[in-house]
C-alpha cells in the first residue's frame, strides 16, 4: 500500500529537494541572464550617448566652420545689414514727418492767404476811414467857416 500511495501523487523528500534545487538553479540562471542583459543594455546606452556627444560636437564645429565661410564671402555683411536696417527705420520715420510737413505747409498757405485777405480788407477799411475822416474834417471846416461868417455878419 505504501508503494501505491507514493506512486499516486506523493513524492519522496529527495525528489522535492531536487525540484527545489532545479528551481533555484533556474531562477539564479534567469537572474544572471537578466543582469547580463541589463549590463549589456547599459554598455550600449553608454556607447550611444558617447556617439551622440561626438555628433553634437561635430555639428557645433560644422556650424562654426559654416559661419566662418559665410563671413569670408562678405566680411562686412553684419555691418551692412545693421546700416540697412537703420536706413529703413529712418525712412519709416521720415514718411510721417514728410506728411506732417505737407499738412503744415498747406495750413501755412491757407493761413497766409487768410492773413493777406484780412490785410487787404484792413487796408481798404483804413482807406475808407481816412476818406471818411477827411470828408468829416472838410464838412466840419465848412460848417465852421459858415458859422464864422454868420458870426462876422452878426457883428
Amino acid at each position: 500500500m505504501r508503494n501505491l500511495g507514493s506512486s499516486n501523487g506523493s513524492r519522496l523528500p529527495t525528489e522535492d529537494h531536487e525540484d527545489e534545487e532545479v528551481a533555484r538553479l533556474a531562477i539564479s540562471t534567469f537572474q544572471a541572464r537578466e543582469e547580463e542583459i541589463e549590463r549589456k543594455k547599459m554598455e550600449v546606452k553608454g556607447k550611444v550617448e558617447l556617439q551622440l556627444g561626438r555628433a553634437e560636437e561635430e555639428s557645433r564645429r560644422l556650424a562654426q566652420i559654416w559661419e566662418e565661410l559665410e563671413e569670408m564671402a562678405d566680411p562686412l555683411r553684419k555691418e551692412v545689414a545693421i546700416v540697412r536696417k537703420r536706413i529703413d527705420m529712418a525712412n519709416k520715420e521720415l514718411k510721417p514727418l514728410g506728411q506732417s510737413i505737407q499738412k503744415k505747409e498747406r495750413e501755412y498757405k491757407e493761413a497766409m492767404e487768410a492773413f493777406n485777405e484780412k490785410s487787404k480788407e484792413k487796408a481798404q477799411l483804413v482807406a475808407a476811414l481816412m476818406e471818411l475822416l477827411t470828408e468829416s474834417e472838410r464838412l466840419r471846416m465848412k460848417k465852421l467857416e459858415e458859422l464864422s461868417k454868420n458870426i462876422e455878419s452878426i457883428q
